[in-house]
């Protein structure tokens, strides 16, 4: 690639493939950051440039299943074992890098999308009974977020819904304290 060819959009695909792949690698699940960016381009998340390129309104829980699926068949064909909570980890960090943090964090299509889940920010969910849903978020603690099946990662998605309303999902990340 020559620099007369290099776009702002590929600029953005690398570091977020990047930062997704160093976020969702963990220590039953290591890979490299170029697996992981194959992986991202295999789902076809990679495609997703603009905002309204995301699924509609209500159809973000629908696509998100299917891009996990995607994923972890993808990391499959490299000899690698994703969970849902690996797949969702590398999704959503990809996402939230791209759209959310990338200013577009009102756009209706970017406010549904689900954000990282972590060990973090489960504890911090439980320690404030965040929604006065201790318990699932300890539930969630023990099973582990990394070994999350779908029905597992859904339901923590279901809760930060209830908890949250209306507001935009990546508002939960509030409680989560990986940046200190």
């Amino acid at each position: 690639m020559s620099l007369d060819d290099y776009t702002i959009q590929e600029h953005q695909h690398r570091y977020c493939s990047w930062a997704a792949s160093r976020a969702a690698s963990v220590n039953r699940c290591r890979f490299r950051v170029s697996q992981g960016k194959q992986i991202i381009e295999a789902s076809g998340l990679s495609a997703l440039a603009l905002p309204n390129d995301l699924p509609s309104v209500g159809f973000i829980d629908q696509q998100h299943r299917y891009w996990r699926n995607q994923v972890i068949a993808s990391a499959k064909g490299l000899d690698l074992k994703f969970t849902h909570g690996v797949a969702a980890k590398l999704i959503n960090v990809y996402l939230k890098t791209r759209f959310v943090c990338g200013g577009h964090h009102f756009h209706p299509q970017v406010a549904q999308l689900h954000p990282p889940i972590d060990a973090m920010l489960l504890k911090a969910l439980s320690a404030n009974d965040v929604g006065g849903f201790k318990k699932d978020w300890d539930r969630a603690i023990t099973i582990q977020w990394s070994k999350f099946d779908e029905s597992d990662y859904e339901y923590v998605i279901d809760l930060i819904r209830q908890t949250l309303g209306k507001k935009p999902l990546w508002i939960i990340e509030s409680y989560w304290r990986g940046y200190q």
